[in-house]
């Protein structure tokens, strides 16, 4: 029996995908990842996004300007992103504002521009009552202090966590959910393992990033999805748990962030 799993963070839109995105999807849901979330990270591939969801009822879709696109993002996306999320509103398939945060890695962002986009669309999420999925690096103290300054209806993940016992501390206290990939599993990364093995279950969900972050398992490889329950493996070692208890506690978790149903009855694609 496969575990049930939920991809919480895939570009599954990405051309990465367009020779085989069908056998993928098939590969996945016989390993028994059952729902993806696909994220939109600039105005071109929004809609991308959602014609790929529409064609599929295990996916979902997140809109959102990522901050390492900064330069290409238009004051007049910002209202077409809140056009979309009023069209869109209640729609079963939509389920956050993402992917958006601060990136302080890439020196040629300018730092105060991510700021304003990052809240202006932390008030649209708050506005439409959705979750937030958050790109943080080398960016915590900041990204922290402003989600503690807007008190967000719904909370929501932060993708790819790679911070400290403290940073995770304060997310969980703010009530999100640290995402968890394929850069947990490299061996090398001593000093997150240190931090995942303290992790409470209830505060964890898996996701991929695909096709980025390869596991250690497939190097200089496209990711994708199909790889989820290797990551699950790993990352539950790392915890000291079983495969399965982390996969039903991170399917448990993706589906109350995301007001979803229990996943344990698998959507026909």
């Amino acid at each position: 029996m496969s575990m049930a799993l939920i991809d919480t963070h895939t570009h599954l839109d990405f051309p990465d995908f367009d020779a085989d995105r069908q056998t993928v999807l098939a590969n996945c849901r016989a390993m028994g990842v059952q729902r993806l979330v696909v994220l939109g990270v600039y105005q071109r591939n929004w809609q991308r996004v959602w014609d790929l969801v529409q064609s599929d009822a295990g996916l979902y879709a997140a809109f959102g300007l990522h901050p390492v696109f900064l330069d290409e993002h238009r004051p007049e996306h910002l209202t077409e992103l809140g056009d979309w999320l009023t069209r869109l509103k209640g729609h079963r398939q939509v389920c956050a504002v993402g992917e958006i945060g601060l990136d302080y890695y890439l020196e040629a962002l300018d730092r105060e521009r991510q700021q304003v986009l990052f809240e202006a669309q932390l008030q649209l999420a708050d506005d439409f009552k959705l979750p937030v999925l958050l790109h943080v690096r080398r960016s915590h103290a900041q990204v922290i202090a402003t989600l503690k300054r807007y008190t967000l209806q719904r909370s929501g993940i932060i993708h790819a966590f790679a911070g400290s016992r403290e940073e995770a501390r304060e997310y969980i206290k703010l009530g999100f959910k640290l995402g968890l990939g394929g850069a947990a599993t490299w061996p090398q990364a001593l000093r997150m393992h240190r931090v995942i093995a303290d992790l409470p279950l209830d505060s964890v969900v898996l996701e991929t990033d695909a096709p980025d972050m390869p596991p250690s398992m497939y190097p200089n490889q496209r990711n994708s999805p199909e790889h989820l329950p290797d990551i699950c493996r790993v990352v539950a070692d790392l915890m000291g748990v079983r495969a399965d208890d982390l996969a039903d506690a991170s399917t448990r978790n993706a589906c109350e962030l995301f007001n979803w149903e229990s996943a344990a009855t698998p959507i026909a694609g």
